[in-house]
């Protein structure tokens, strides 16, 4: 069908109140999850996991949708507040943000944001939509060679995009591959590696693993710097309104944002945090204003938050189209829809458009109502910062063990929280990364049943996964992205040009 036919058929889907509600309860938990210390858009959806289990599939993705987008317009609220980011996303919002809120336009900038959250995600809903049904036809020329290609390579680049050293990024990914492996094989159904363990026979519980990883290793945080935690100020309604100049100095921003966010959404790795980086440093090299931009200019807040959420919509383009996950959001997400028994890929819009024109459109519908929930809505998102953190944390520790266990109603899944909570904590100590750890437990399968699939059809002839040019041009964009840093550093020798490296990580 064609997108202008899709988007009805889309409306048909939503316009129900399951799928309102879905929506409207997901970006209203994320905007929640955002804003408060100590959660995030993948600890969030990995407790809200059990809950989608009990709905349709197309009512449980709209509703961890709603959540991930919701948690990039609630992350901004304590990084302007408080100068704490609610999720990684909002990092670079707290250079300028915070200080706009010291000079007193804390409420115009949590308008400006909303606004540019708003723009950012409804622009790219329609390029998701113009596009993704084009990129699943293209995905239905894949075979097992070369989905195995997009996998694997896709799980490399993840790797080595998320940040850090190489070995920052691959020994985690290498983890959670081999963490995968345990369980029941999936064609001889014998047991691996599950030392006597009944319950283990299904595989490492996802949920526990990435609610451990981050949930509970993210209040370990939390308690460690609680004495340097600042405390919110009031926010009335009628300072919500932004200035003219404000505005006026924020369009060209939003414009330079969207396109940066859904380009970078449609790439392995953090597509929010690294688009929001990168329309940082746009807009300092660009922007009539750079000179103010990290002193408390609005161009500072406007860029990256739209296009964080611009990402983290686009984002659903690879994951509805492709069945690929490029986050750890979105392997939860593709992890959901298997449990399903729907398998999201190339013949997604085929088989289940349902789901497919379900979730685009309700992202129209839920970036409008996050447009009316945040702006009347600030003074109680203020005033959830304002729990004491003897209230707040157990509760969120209550949250996080009851999503664990709730999921297998087994105790091996808490004593697994506990030791990858402890985990999680010691990694990131040492700037290791865990997203290609979750990415890696849920691809794994993926990546082990083409490579089967490829070598079954070829009767073992490895010159499958060579002899087609879709896939080796996939394997030497991963090899050409893995080497970058060699081919700069022999550049160099060569050209005798040094690059200079940024304080954000970019190069000059």
């Amino acid at each position: 069908m064609s997108a202008i036919d899709g988007l009805l058929y889309g409306l048909s889907v939503v316009l129900t109140y399951q799928n309102l509600l879905a929506a409207f309860l997901g970006a209203l938990a994320g905007t929640a999850i955002g804003v408060l210390p100590g959660l995030g858009p993948v600890a969030g959806i990995a407790m809200l996991l059990p809950v989608t289990y009990s709905l349709s599939p197309s009512a449980g993705l709209i509703m961890m949708a709603g959540m991930y987008y919701g948690a990039q317009y609630g992350g901004s609220t304590t990084a302007i507040l408080i100068n704490m980011p609610g999720e990684s996303a909002s990092v670079m919002t707290c250079i300028d943000g915070y200080k706009l809120t010291k000079n007193g336009r804390a409420g115009g900038v949590l308008s400006v944001v909303a606004i540019g959250s708003f723009l950012g995600g409804t622009a790219s809903v329609i390029g998701v939509m113009l596009f993704s049904p084009a990129l699943a036809d293209f995905g239905i020329m894949f075979g097992p060679a070369e989905f195995f290609a997009l996998t694997a390579g896709g799980l490399l680049i993840l790797s080595r995009m998320s940040g850090g050293s190489l070995a920052a990024g691959v020994l985690p990914m290498a983890l959670g591959l081999v963490l995968s492996t345990i369980g029941e094989e999936q064609v001889t159904a014998q047991n691996r590696f599950t030392l006597g363990f009944n319950d283990l026979r299904q595989g490492v519980e996802l949920v526990a693993l990435v609610v451990g990883l981050y949930g509970l290793a993210e209040i370990m945080s939390v308690v460690e710097t609680i004495q340097h935690q600042v405390k919110p100020i009031r926010v009335k309604l009628r300072e919500m309104l932004p200035t003219h100049d404000e505005m006026r100095r924020a369009w060209a921003p939003y414009g330079r944002g969207t396109i940066i966010g859904f380009i970078f959404g449609l790439l392995p790795g953090p597509s929010a945090t690294m688009s929001s980086f990168a329309s940082y440093r746009l807009e300092k090299a660009v922007s009539k204003y750079r000179d103010e931009i990290g002193h408390g200019a609005i161009e500072g807040v406007a860029g990256p938050e739209t296009a964080n959420n611009a990402a983290a919509t686009s984002s659903m383009g690879p994951l509805l189209s492709l069945g690929i996950p490029f986050g750890s959001v979105t392997a939860l997400m593709l992890a959901a829809l298997m449990v399903h028994g729907v398998q999201p890929g190339p013949l997604l819009l085929t088989n289940h458009p349902e789901v497919f024109w379900g979730v685009i459109v309700s992202m129209f519908i839920g970036n409008l109502m996050l447009l009316i929930l945040n702006i009347p809505l600030i003074g109680v998102w203020v005033s959830l910062l304002r729990i004491p953190h003897h209230i707040f944390l157990p509760l969120i520790l209550i949250l996080v063990v009851i999503g664990s266990y709730s999921v297998r109603n087994s105790m091996l899944d808490l004593h697994m929280l506990l030791l990858l909570g402890c985990i999680g904590y010691v990694v990131r100590m040492f700037d290791f990364q865990l997203a290609p750890m979750v990415v890696g437990l849920v691809l794994g399968p993926l990546i082990e049943k083409h490579l089967r699939e490829a070598l079954f059809m070829s009767l073992g002839d490895v010159s499958v996964f060579y002899s087609s040019p879709i896939a080796v041009g996939i394997w030497i964009a991963v090899l050409f992205i893995m080497t970058f840093g060699l081919q700069r550093a022999l550049f160099e020798k060569l050209s005798g040009i040094r690059f200079k490296r940024t304080a954000l990580g970019n190069v000059e």
